[in-house]
C-alpha cells in the first residue's frame, strides 16, 4: 500500500465520523465527498509543497474549513445535524461550534458514535462489518467485496442499503444513552470480532493472511478501551484474544510466503511484546462476574502463545476451555476446533470421533480446514487412502493460491511420509 492510501485509510474514518456529526447521518454522503475533497486537495498541494511534518493535522483543518463552506453555503437549503441546531444559524455561533467537534477528544467520541450507529440492530451482522471496514477503515467497496468474497455490484448494493438505514436514524448514536448502549454494544464488539477474523483466517481470495483487517479490529478495539462506557470485562477480553492471535501473525507465512499451520509456525517470530500486552488485558478482563466466549477464546489463545512448542501445548486446559465456550456458545466451528484439541490429547481417533459427532456438521461442508481435520486424523490413523479423499475435497474449496500450496503439501505428505501439521487452529 502506498504511503498516500495508508494516510487515507488511517484518517478517514475519522473525519468521517466528526463530518457526519456535523452534517447529520442522512447527509452521510456529503461527509465522504469532504474528506475525499480534502484528500484530493491534499495530493495537489503536497505535490509541490511536499508532505508537512503533521499530515494527519493538515488534513482535519482541511476538512474543517471545507465543513464550514459547506454549512455557510447550504444551511438554507438543507438540513444539517438536528442537535447543533440553532448553532448553525449564526456566524457567531457556527465556528466556535464546529471547532469544538473538531477538538481531539470530540473526535475521539465521533469515532465511536459511529462505530454504535454501523451496528444498527436493523442490520445483519455482515451488512455492520462491510460499513465498519467503509466508513470508518476507509476501505473501498472493492476491498470490502474481496474481504467478503463477493463481486463489487453485490457489495456497493449492501453497503448502499445499509447506509439508508442509517440515515433512518437522523443522527449518530448517542453513546451516554445507557438503555440503547448496553443492548447494542455487544454488536460491537461481534463486528469487530468478525473483522478480526476475516483478517485472521478469512475468505479473501487474495491471502490467507490480511493483517491490514487485523490492524483495524485493533485500532477500534482500543477505542472501545479508552472510554468508561465502552471499557467492559468483554472489550478487555476481545482486546486481549486480538493481541494473542496478532502476536502470530509474524510467522503464519514462512519466508517464502507459504501458509504454516499453528504446529509448524516458527514461534521465535511470534510478536513477543503483543503476547505481553495479551496477558495484560487478559487480566484486566476478569474484573468482574461476566464471563464471555471472548474470555474463553483470549484464554485458549494464551494457552497456545506461551507454550514453548506444539508438544509442551497443555492440551487438557484447551479442551475444558473449549468444553466451557461450547456452552456458552455452541457452533460447528467451536465444535471443530475442540476436536482438534482432544486430538492432540487424546489421538486422532478420538479427534475423528468427535468431528464425526459434530452436530449441523453440513455447515462446515464449503469450509477447507473441516476436511483438512478430517484428512489428517484418517492420515494419523494409518489410512492415507482415506486421508488423501478428505485432502483433495479440501483442496476443491481452497479459497486462495496459500491454502491450496498449503493442501497440496498435506496430499503429497500422504506418500508415505509422515508430517506434525494439522488442521489450522
Amino acid at each position: 500500500m502506498e504511503p498516500g492510501e495508508h494516510l487515507f485509510r488511517r484518517e478517514s474514518g475519522r473525519m468521517v465520523a466528526t463530518l457526519t456529526r456535523i452534517f447529520g447521518v442522512h447527509n452521510l454522503a456529503l461527509a465522504e465527498d469532504v474528506v475525499q475533497d480534502a484528500f484530493c486537495r491534499a495530493l495537489e498541494v503536497w505535490k509541490f509543497r511536499g508532505m508537512p511534518e503533521n499530515p494527519s493535522a493538515w488534513l482535519m483543518v482541511t476538512a474543517k474549513n471545507r465543513a464550514l463552506d459547506v454549512l455557510r453555503r447550504e444551511r438554507t437549503a438543507r438540513t444539517f445535524a438536528p442537535e447543533l441546531g440553532r448553532l448553525l444559524e449564526s456566524e457567531w455561533t457556527l465556528a466556535p461550534a464546529v471547532e469544538e467537534i473538531f477538538a481531539p477528544n470530540a473526535i475521539q467520541d465521533d469515532q465511536l458514535r459511529m462505530m454504535f450507529s454501523c451496528c444498527h440492530p436493523r442490520l445483519l451482522e455482515e451488512a455492520q462489518v462491510a460499513l465498519v471496514l467503509h466508513i470508518l477503515c476507509g476501505f473501498s467497496v472493492s476491498e470490502v467485496a474481496a474481504a467478503f468474497v463477493s463481486s463489487h455490484a453485490a457489495m456497493q448494493k449492501r453497503i448502499s442499503r445499509a447506509k439508508k438505514v442509517l440515515a433512518g436514524s437522523q443522527k449518530l448514536f448517542d453513546i451516554a444513552d445507557s438503555a440503547d448502549f448496553a443492548a447494542r454494544l455487544p454488536a460491537v464488539l461481534r463486528a469487530l470480532y468478525l473483522l478480526f477474523n476475516e483478517g485472521y483466517h478469512g475468505a479473501s481470495a487474495e491471502s490467507a493472511v490480511r493483517a491490514d483487517l487485523c490492524r483495524e479490529a485493533m485500532r477500534l478495539a482500543a477505542l472501545l478501551r479508552e472510554h468508561p462506557l465502552t471499557a467492559t470485562p468483554a472489550t478487555f477480553a476481545l482486546s486481549a484474544l486480538m493481541s494473542l492471535h496478532a502476536a502470530r501473525l509474524p510467522a503464519r507465512l514462512d519466508a517464502s510466503g507459504e501458509l504454516r499451520s499453528l504446529f509448524d509456525q516458527d514461534r521465535s517470530r511470534w510478536d513477543a511484546h503483543l503476547v505481553e500486552e495479551g496477558q495484560k488485558l487478559l487480566d484486566l478482563s476478569a474484573h468482574g462476574p461476566e464471563l464471555t466466549e471472548y474470555h474463553l477464546e483470549a484464554s485458549i489463545a494464551w494457552v497456545h502463545a506461551t507454550a514453548p512448542s506444539a508438544e509442551d501445548t497443555d492440551w487438557g486446559m484447551i479442551v475444558s476451555f473449549y468444553d466451557k465456550l461450547t456452552a456458552i456458545r455452541t457452533s460447528p466451528v467451536v465444535a471443530l476446533n475442540r476436536a482438534i484439541a482432544i486430538a492432540q490429547r487424546d489421538g486422532p481417533q478420538h479427534g475423528l470421533e468427535e468431528i464425526q459427532a459434530i452436530a449441523n456438521s453440513e455447515r462446515l461442508a464449503g469450509y477447507p480446514f473441516y476436511h483438512a481435520a478430517l484428512g489428517e486424523f484418517q492420515f494419523r490413523s494409518g489410512r492415507p487412502d482415506a486421508a488423501r479423499e478428505h485432502f483433495r475435497a479440501a483442496l476443491a474449496l481452497a479459497r486462495n493460491a496459500m491454502e491450496r500450496r498449503f493442501l497440496e503439501h498435506r496430499l503429497v505428505a500422504c506418500q508415505p511420509a509422515l508430517s506434525s501439521s494439522v488442521a489450522r487452529e
